[in-house]
């Protein structure tokens, strides 16, 4: 991983590292969640000057850090470091959605998503809020 890298990351950066991070968390990046992603980028305002090729930059980073011991500190680490405040909580909910985009939430998804809750200090009844959200927005028929 090249230090230029983590050192300009963007906003838009982590919260798609973040995003890649739970689809990848499994092992197993499924279509509905690189859709989920895909769609994200494509619609949210955050997005609306994200250059698209970043996000191989940002999945070959996500990669590299799992492929590391402390790779989720490491991960976690660059969101502090280059993450406002303020989208802590809109990263937590892209990342709510990108779990739930295939209609099951797997262990390791839950456990990256409390790992995330603790490490960028979301409230525990907003993180409900935005959990029961993500569950509405993709529930089946």
């Amino acid at each position: 991983m090249s230090e230029d890298i983590t050192h300009m990351l963007t906003p838009q950066d982590c919260l798609v590292a973040m995003m890649i991070a739970v689809s990848a968390s499994d092992e197993n990046i499924l279509t509905a969640e690189l859709i989920k992603i895909q769609s994200t980028l494509n619609h949210l305002p955050v997005f609306a000057t994200y250059d698209m090729d970043r996000l191989n930059i940002m999945s070959q980073l996500v990669f590299d850090l799992f492929e590391q011991e402390d790779g989720l500190d490491a991960l976690f680490g660059l969101m502090k470091d280059n993450l406002p405040e303020r989208l802590y909580e809109t990263a937590y909910a892209l990342c709510c959605d990108v779990a739930a985009a295939d209609g099951v939430i797997k262990e390791t998804e839950l456990r990256l998503l409390e790992e995330m809750r603790y490490n960028l200090n979301i409230d525990r009844l907003h993180a409900a809020a935005i959990e029961r959200g993500a569950r509405a927005r993709h529930i089946s028929a």
